[in-house]
């Protein structure tokens, strides 16, 4: 008799663990973050600093749009790193999508390398794969966000062109 009665205790237990494990652990919402608001807007690098003296640069083009990041990175290069069909006289572009973060006084990107329209990118000229870049924010204002490469300390002074409000997207 005391057999059924533990066992029916245990039996109890169980199923209200089970239970409040079920009610305690709902999904999250299928849904885009909102990103960081002083970070919603098209940024364009107008210009980079020295570049007559650097035997290459790129300058930066950003979207973010809630959590996610758009980038259009046109390289200017005295030097052929690449086959000669793809070498384009110096000057080629290349995109990356992905989601950003920002944690304290760093911007995190995190993405892949795509084509022109922001599809997946797996074979071609330039880089494909993933696209992760770290940025310290030096500056940051209602118009202008001064980014420092964490990788290899160049600035990025990017201007404000037009403000995006975060309207997020089912995933």
């Amino acid at each position: 008799m005391q057999r059924i009665h533990l066992g029916l205790k245990l039996l109890s237990a169980s199923l209200l663990s089970i239970a409040l494990l079920y009610l305690g652990c709902s999904p999250r919402p299928n849904i885009q973050g909102k990103g960081e608001t002083f970070m919603q807007g098209v940024w364009n690098q107008d210009s980079v600093a020295f570049s007559s003296k650097l035997s290459n640069y790129t300058q930066h083009h950003f979207k973010f749009t809630c959590d996610s990041f758009y980038v259009d990175l046109t390289t200017h290069s005295k030097v052929n790193f690449y086959e000669d069909s793809c070498y384009n006289n110096g000057i080629w572009k290349e995109y990356a999508k992905g989601v950003y973060a920002v944690r304290g006084d760093t911007l995190f990107l995190g993405g892949t390398f795509t084509h022109a329209n922001y599809k997946q990118k797996i074979s071609g000229c330039y880089r494909i794969g993933r696209y992760e870049k770290n940025f310290l924010i030096k500056k940051s204002t209602a118009n202008t966000l001064l980014l420092q490469s964490l990788s290899d300390q160049q600035e990025i002074n990017l201007a404000l062109k037009q403000n995006i409000t975060c309207v997020p997207k089912e995933l």
